[in-house]
Order: C-alpha cells, then structure tokens, then sequence
C-alpha cells in the first residue's frame, strides 16, 4: 500500500496539471484582451504551438514555442514568460526579419555591431556598445540596408537610410557634442543638408558634398 501511495504521489506531480506542458492553442480577441484556448481554426486564427501552462480561467504561453498567423504567414519563434514575448524573433514568409523581444523588450530590425572604421568598417552580428558602433533596423546582405538607427561608443547617433552598409539618403546626426546635421547622404559621406551647433544655430550649409558659408 505504502509503494502504492508513492507511485500515485509521483504521478500527480508529474501531471501536466501541476505544471508546464505542451499543446497547440488558438488565438481569441475578446473584450478584456488576448485570450488562447485549446479549438480553433488555423486558417482564420493565430496558432501557438508550444509549451503552456493553466491560468486560472485561460492558458498561458509559457516556454518555447512558435506562433503562425493564417493571412501574410508571418511567423514567431521564441520564447515566453507568463504570457508575454521575452526573447522572441519575427519574420515574414520569405524569411525576412521584422524584429524582435529580447529580455521582454521590442527590437525594431536586426542588430549589428561595426567593427573598424569607416571606409573599413566590417559589420558583424556581435559586439560590444563599449567599444563598437551599434546598429538596429533593415540588414540585407548581412549589412545595413533600408532604415536603421546608429549609436556609436562617443554618444553620437544617426537616425536614418542606409545602403549596402553606409549611410545613403536622408538621415539626421547627432554628435557627441551636441552638434547636429540633417539632411542628405551619399556613399557615406553629407551631401545636401545643413549643421547646426548646440543651440540650433546653422553652422554650415553641405551643397553637394561641398561645405558653403550660413
């Protein structure tokens, strides 16, 4: 009887009902917000497949798991912590990154780190922000292509358009110290824009790549 007693005591514990377990759910908007239950149709209904656990009216997702959306298949894969994306990955159908969660927070684009200097300048999926230049938004190619945001190790930062790695079109830069200049880019370099010092002075006009007076 007493083994009995512990094998029983084993099994309860080991229930899916105590604990994490697995399961495919399907994605609800209601009143009160976002609700997943075990039915529903995939071909109208987000679907998560992966691990859960019992909430105390609804599931939650909770552990690794991927989520597919029926209309632009679009895909999430990662992880989650009581409901909520903590290091997840977006892409779309053809595979192209969206975004991401790290630690619970919204990465817009891919993160890239430059290593060297410009002309030089190597971009590499790792790094360190105390001594490289980071970068988040569009990569193509395994570089900076599309819309991106530019921190360097000094404080200066660049809001802006990218092309195969460099700055290319309109895009502001703010400068460690304080001064700022908007306008085009090209091939890396100011093209047509303008500089202002720290109090929003105009400093310089960039007249096709040529510095002109105020």
């Amino acid at each position: 009887m007493k083994h009995l007693l512990i094998i029983l005591s084993i099994l309860l514990l080991s229930s899916p009902l105590f604990g994490q377990e697995t399961g495919v759910l399907y994605q609800y908007e209601t009143s009160t917000g976002i609700k997943w239950k075990t039915f529903g149709n995939e071909k109208v209904q987000p679907k998560y497949e992966g691990e859960i656990k019992n909430g105390d009216m609804w599931f939650i997702l909770h552990g690794l798991g991927v989520i597919t959306f029926p209309y632009d298949g679009k895909s999430i894969v990662g992880e989650w912590k009581e409901g909520k994306e903590w290091n997840t990955k977006h892409t779309k159908k053809d595979g192209t990154f969206i975004g991401k969660f790290e630690n619970g927070e919204w990465i817009e684009g891919e993160t890239l780190y430059g290593w060297g200097k410009y002309p030089e300048i190597v971009w590499k999926g790792f790094g360190d922000k105390e001594t490289h230049s980071k970068y988040e938004g569009d990569v193509e190619n395994g570089k900076p292509n599309g819309v991106g945001i530019l921190i360097s190790p000094m404080g200066g930062k660049y809001v802006g358009s990218w092309k195969n790695g460099v700055r290319n079109g309109k895009g502001t830069t703010t400068y460690s110290s304080g001064t700022k200049y908007e306008g085009g880019w090209k091939d890396g370099g100011m093209w047509n824009g303008t500089l202002y010092d720290t109090n929003g002075k105009i400093l310089h006009k960039i007249v096709n790549g040529e510095i002109q007076s105020p």
